[in-house]
């Protein structure tokens, strides 16, 4: 036998039930009138439909109360907030990013024919080769920043340089710095050129005998040529080697130029006879390059939209031009922040970006 719940009544159940059992004075007026015993039965037919459907009403809510004891109390409905999203800033258009970010950004590259594309300091690289880190003559150095890359014929070129620089100098072989990106570029940071594949940094410092570990290739600083005073060569670092390693790289048929720190181009000018072939018109003096030389080649005939570089002065460059180097003014000068900064894809050759949204390729032969 189940035990009996005693469940109160409702209060709203109590006013609806309690006006049915109090008499109303219009009640008291009409059994004063001797009202017909088909007025009373009416009445009484009335009260009892009333009565009825209050008692029905106070019975299914005594059920129900039941039934939510039985069950348990009821979880409440969780409130819902709408959040209100935050505005958006307008996305930049690809065309207004900083360049530099878009290509550093290019881990191979572009699928196409190698064409160096715009001008040394404004442009990009299509199809560029990947200089393998190490050869029989050389070992490129600073591999985590991928500038190992270059038009097929700065390949070929260092290829060639390597063992020629090896022989000239008595060194076991070349260390390579910065080339160009995969898909060259503005840089991230350290050159305004590099970009369309031609140019590469050649350090001031033989090859080892043995081969470099990566973290060795990011530790090992290049020597540094130059005497504080920036007027000379440092005697303790500079050797007659390095007037041929220059010599070398500066004879190729396909180098543009050669720029070294106009320190080293004024040692030249007092070691080098000027009979000679007219190699060291090619060498020109640019600020910093105390540590490397910069070779740059000529516009490959296989790309149309390379702009060539005005040719070099007449001359061997050992004139008065030379002494405007050393003034206090340029031996103090401080190089702004890089015009790479502010490059935008819409200010690079309109084919940059078909470069920049090609697929990208693993491996390209020198023939693709």
């Amino acid at each position: 036998m189940s035990a009996q719940i005693d469940s109160p009544t409702p209060l709203w159940v109590n006013r609806l039930i309690h006006p049915l059992f109090i008499r109303s004075p219009v009640l008291d007026n009409l059994e004063m009138e001797s009202l017909t015993g088909i007025s009373m039965r009416a009445r009484f037919v009335t009260l009892s439909g009333s009565l009825l459907a209050a008692f029905t009403v106070v019975a299914a809510s005594i059920g129900v109360g039941q039934a939510q004891e039985r069950s348990g109390p009821k979880e409440a409905t969780p409130l819902v907030t709408a959040s209100i999203p935050m505005p958006r800033k307008p996305a930049v258009p690809e065309a207004k990013l900083p360049a530099k970010d878009l290509f550093a950004a290019k881990q191979l590259p572009s699928l196409g024919k190698a064409m160096a594309i715009g001008y040394y300091p404004r442009g990009c690289l299509q199809g560029g080769i990947e200089l393998p880190p190490n050869g029989q003559n050389w070992q490129v150095m600073r591999l985590s920043r991928n500038r190992n890359w270059g038009h097929p014929e700065l390949i070929n070129f260092l290829e060639r340089f390597a063992p020629l620089a090896a022989k000239a100098t008595g060194w076991k072989g070349i260390l390579i710095g910065d080339m160009a990106q995969p898909r060259g570029g503005p840089l991230p940071y350290g050159h305004t050129s590099h970009q369309i594949g031609l140019d590469v940094d050649i350090w001031f410092m033989p090859m080892p005998d043995r081969e470099l570990d990566r973290q060795e290739r990011e530790d090992i600083a290049a020597s540094n040529l130059v005497a504080a005073d920036g007027k000379h060569v440092n005697p303790q670092t500079w050797s007659p080697s390095d007037v041929e390693f220059i010599r070398t790289a500066a004879q190729q048929p396909e180098v543009e130029r050669v720029f070294v720190n106009a320190a080293i181009k004024k040692e030249l000018c007092h070691v080098v006879d000027k009979k000679d072939d007219g190699w060291l018109s090619k060498v020109r003096p640019w600020y910093g390059h105390a540590d490397h030389i910069h070779v740059r080649l000529k516009c490959p005939d296989d790309s149309p939209n390379c702009r060539e570089q005005p040719a070099v002065p007449v001359g061997d460059g050992c004139d008065k031009s030379l002494d405007s180097w050393f003034t206090d003014a340029i031996l103090h000068w401080q190089p702004p922040v890089t015009s790479n900064s502010r490059l935008t894809l819409a200010q690079l050759p309109p084919a940059c970006k078909t470069v920049l949204d090609a697929p990208g390729v693993a491996k390209l032969s020198r023939n693709h």
